[in-house]
């Protein structure tokens, strides 16, 4: 891949790449084996990135050569506990206070071209568009259905601390969050281990 370059975007520039985001998205999940997992279509997509695009904070990060070659996008989560409705059990204490501080920021999707780098680009997007908001973690739902990208993430540095169920969509996602800087990490030191040993994917 040539020179990958990282740039930020507002709202309006966002709205404006619609387009070819939908198609970056399609490409990005066309050569991901995904077993029973039927991903959610274009128009899935462009209806979940305009209502992303409407929320206070939103912050897109693209990369490109000489066209689109990934994106990363999310917005900061409130801190009125919403995120992590319907968290199975009692949310992490250290998850809980970076919330309560607004240091959580969401990243609701990383999409990346398919390419042998690709997953050098994802790891530059998601870190570029934490250290714009100065956010010590990320954090994402994924459909625990969605095994490519659940494996994708933890290559990542993700880790997945439970599940949630979302009654509206008869849904049950995993959880997952990224710290960033070594403090951030030491303060959840333990909940690599513990994710590993509950839920193995």
């Amino acid at each position: 891949m040539d020179a990958v370059r990282l740039r930020r975007v507002n709202r309006w520039q966002a709205q404006g790449l619609s387009g070819k985001l939908t198609d970056l998205y399609v490409d990005s999940r066309e050569t991901s084996p995904r077993e029973a997992y039927r991903p959610p279509g274009r128009e899935d997509f462009l209806n979940r990135l305009t209502g992303d695009i409407r929320r206070p904070g939103f912050a897109m990060v693209i990369a490109e050569t000489d066209d689109l070659v990934g994106c990363a996008f999310g917005f900061p989560v409130r801190n009125d506990g919403f995120w992590w409705l319907g968290f199975d059990g009692a949310l992490p204490r250290s998850i809980e206070q970076l919330t309560d501080s607004g240091g959580v920021f969401a990243i609701t999707d990383i999409l990346v071209r398919p390419h042998p780098q690709d997953a050098q680009v994802a790891r530059r997007l998601q870190k570029r568009l934490l250290a714009d908001h100065q956010a010590p973690l990320g954090a994402t739902l994924v459909d625990r259905a969605d095994h490519p990208t659940l494996a994708a993430l933890r290559s990542w540095g993700w880790l997945d601390i439970g599940e949630i169920w979302r009654p509206i969509s008869a849904r049950v996602l995993r959880a997952l969050v990224l710290p960033v800087g070594e403090r951030t990490a030491a303060r959840l030191e333990g909940l690599a281990h513990d994710a590993w040993t509950r839920w193995p994917g």
